[in-house]
């Protein structure tokens, strides 16, 4: 098999599993009674925790592919990104279903939007996942073309600042050891850096080319 054909058809479904794997032990766990004496809080952490990682793991895709001259490794991206979308998705689900619940007012998304506002971890944590929602929506080749390549590449940057609010999400939601979430900022402060200097390296070489 070439390069591509093992990214393809070994290495894409490897990652498919690994980024459900945390989804099947959520389901395990619950349906034998092991997320602890606090069930949705677990639930609520484990996705959040998930959701990050793989945020951070879709940020790495591009240095990966460029250091390892594997062009097909860019067809990870997105995949990954979803992934990351969706387990954001439950982590903010969990939380507001929880907060309704606590509320006493059903489901009631004033009760959400109060705690969202009140409590700045909380607020950053909810423009984070905000962020995700555009770029989840315009992942597919038809949102590339009709906003245009360029568009597309602009918009697809706010995923760095949307990573940086998870990471201070993080930081702000464990107050004591803060361990875990300084590595996460120090990955994704690593990621950018790479990323600004790939950027000034697009640019010194368009500089360099001959005017048509």
């Amino acid at each position: 098999m070439t390069q591509g054909q093992v990214v393809r058809r070994v290495v894409k479904p490897a990652v498919f599993v690994a980024a459900l794997v945390p989804l099947a032990l959520l389901v395990r766990d619950g349906l034998a009674g092991g997320l602890g004496a606090n069930p949705v809080e677990s639930v609520t952490h484990r996705t959040g925790l998930t959701a990050l990682v793989l945020l951070l793991a879709t940020l790495t895709v591009t240095p990966a592919r460029d250091l390892s001259g594997l062009g097909a490794l860019a067809t990870l991206r997105r995949p990954l990104g979803l992934f990351a979308f969706f387990y954001a998705s439950l982590h903010f689900l969990t939380y507001a279903v929880d907060q309704t619940y606590l509320s006493g007012l059903g489901l009631s998304p004033q009760a959400v939007w109060e705690d969202i506002r009140k409590r700045p971890y909380i607020t950053v944590g909810f423009s984070a996942f905000v962020l995700l929602v555009p770029l989840a929506v315009t992942s597919t080749k038809g949102w590339i073309k009709r906003l245009g390549a360029q568009r597309w590449r602009r918009l697809h940057r706010l995923v760095y600042a949307a990573g940086a609010l998870a990471v201070l999400h993080f930081l702000w939601l464990v107050k004591a050891d803060v361990r875990l979430p300084l590595i996460f900022g120090a990955v994704l402060g690593a990621l950018l850096l790479y990323r600004l200097a790939g950027g000034k390296r697009s640019a010194r070489r368009r500089a360099a080319r001959p005017p048509a």
